[in-house]
């Protein structure tokens, strides 16, 4: 198998978000700096709040939950600081009703 530089970091990403870091600092710092995040982070913050979340062979990420409701996400890298805005507040009412 040739070294694909793209997976491995974009594997590293992952396990250092899923392991090592949590979810409210991960909403914490996508507040303070909107810029330059991926696709897999905010999967990573879906998993941990329990937003489900899906891509159909589309440019778009859908993000769901139960009470706190429905985003669609351009896929593109970085996304938008105005995407990354909205799914704090989504990923910040999914932990409200998470936690009651």
């Amino acid at each position: 198998m040739p070294h694909q530089p793209g997976m491995q970091a974009a594997w590293y990403r992952w396990w250092y978000h899923s392991i090592v870091s949590n979810a409210r600092k991960l909403i914490a710092k996508m507040r303070r700096n909107p810029r330059d995040w991926g696709i897999e982070d905010l999967k990573v913050v879906a998993d941990n709040l329990g937003i489900d979340h899906d891509q159909h062979g589309t440019s778009h990420v859908v993000f769901r939950h139960a009470t706190a409701g429905r985003l669609s996400v351009p896929a593109h890298r970085p996304i938008k600081p105005v995407y990354v805005r909205l799914f704090v507040n989504l990923a910040e009412r999914a932990s409200e009703n998470n936690e009651d």
